[in-house]
């Protein structure tokens, strides 16, 4: 059984909403249907939290993040609204998806199965792992600079002027913020011990990103999201569907 809450103003979406948390297929108890910042924060006042929230971002009285600001604690939350360009914001609050209006019941499906997943056993030792690897290293050494050969000269290349690591075709690559890449003597997972976990993210097997780097964050089709980098890449950068929950706490650390 999962017990959420809905909060939307307008109410023909939130009946709608409603009728299809009903076909899913693990039984959904809506505790309550809300339609304003002031109900919501009176609600989580009054009642124990549900397991999840469905969240309109923009509401009669004010907006969703106005109302998670005066919350001790953001349950798990599926966004759904009209407008795309809150996503990154959302991220930093505890959500699980981003759905656009008009909701789909495949999208909605989806975004449920991310949820219960979410909450397993190994997702939850997961996110733990990072935080214990980033309290292992805060007092540790770090990488400050890389010595890559050119041709027959030596570059010596800061960390801060890393833009990524990439794997391709057997060679792993350093690019600068300038977009020069140089092959060097490291695997990812070397790289990945050497450089600060609060600075550097791996977002999937062949791509190890600087914060600094990250200009957009999108969401993408099976619960992963699309990065747009700066020096940008001509292929995709998207971090897979397992990273993505680790992603956005590393995000929000």
């Amino acid at each position: 059984m999962i017990n959420v809450v809905i909060i939307e103003d307008e109410r023909l979406s939130a009946d709608r909403l409603r009728r299809m948390l009903l076909k899913y297929e693990n039984d959904i108890t809506v505790k309550a249907a809300l339609d304003s910042v002031k109900s919501g924060i009176k609600w989580f006042k009054e009642n124990p939290p549900p397991d999840l929230v469905f969240l309109d971002i923009q509401l009669s009285d004010g907006t969703a993040f106005d109302l998670l600001r005066e919350l001790n604690q953001s349950p798990p939350i599926i966004f759904t609204t009209a407008y795309d360009q809150y996503a990154v914001k959302a991220f930093k609050f505890n959500s699980v998806d981003y759905l656009l209006k008009p909701l789909n019941q495949d999208e909605l499906n989806r975004a449920l199965d991310k949820f219960i997943r979410s909450v397993s056993e190994d997702k939850v030792q997961s996110a733990g792992q990072v935080y214990n690897k980033i309290d292992n290293f805060l007092n540790g050494d770090f990488k400050k600079r890389f010595l890559v050969k050119v041709g027959k000269q030596f570059r010596s290349i800061e960390v801060s002027n890393v833009a990524y690591f990439i794997y391709d075709d057997g060679f792993t690559y350093i690019c600068d913020k300038a977009g020069k890449r140089l092959p060097i003597d490291h695997s990812l997972d070397n790289l990945e011990n050497m450089l600060h976990p609060l600075e550097f993210f791996r977002v999937n097997r062949k791509l190890l990103v600087a914060l600094s780097s990250i200009n957009q964050i999108h969401t993408y089709f099976n619960g992963r999201l699309l990065l747009k980098l700066n020096p940008a890449m001509i292929e995709e950068v998207v971090v897979s569907r397992d990273r993505v929950s680790d992603f956005k706490r590393w995000m929000d650390v």
